[in-house]
């Protein structure tokens, strides 16, 4: 099946309209992630993710920082994919860990659940949110940033 075809220069950070709640979301970019990023990763929504946060739990988003900065969900802690195994010693093995990053096409998370599961992490102690920030901002959900609304 085929995609819609990139419109020039990639936009991978969703943003708000100008004077609206509306926001420019660019599909065309990226690859088509699977639901699952690995065996025994559970992958969640927003309500698990929400209440994960409110619980203050811990939340990893893996994009670089050049895009974490531009907008980024309330709660999560940067930790690039590319550099996830030198520091998986931030992360608690003994609680779980929500891992997101752009959304359902942008690969970060599952490279980087893939390089935790290849060091031995423990693959319960993962969620995967392969919605991103592309979904938690077409839902309305606050986010912080220099695209914050």
């Amino acid at each position: 099946m085929k995609r819609l075809a990139a419109a020039g220069e990639k936009q991978m950070v969703p943003r708000y309209i100008e004077g609206s709640v509306r926001v420019l979301v660019d599909p065309a970019w990226g690859e088509i992630q699977p639901q699952e990023a690995g065996l025994g990763v559970r992958t969640v929504g927003e309500c698990e993710v929400i209440e994960h946060l409110e619980a203050g739990r811990p939340a990893v988003d893996t994009r670089r920082p050049e895009h974490r900065e531009q907008a980024r969900i309330p709660g999560t802690v940067g930790i690039s994919h590319e550099e996830i195994t030198d520091r998986i010693g931030e992360l608690d093995r003994e609680e779980v860990t929500v891992m997101l990053c752009n959304g359902p096409q942008c690969p970060a998370t599952p490279h980087a659940i893939r390089e935790l599961l290849d060091r031995g992490y423990p693959a319960d102690k993962l969620w995967y949110y392969r919605g991103g920030l592309h979904d938690w901002m077409t839902l309305g959900l606050p986010i912080e940033g220099t695209r914050s609304f």
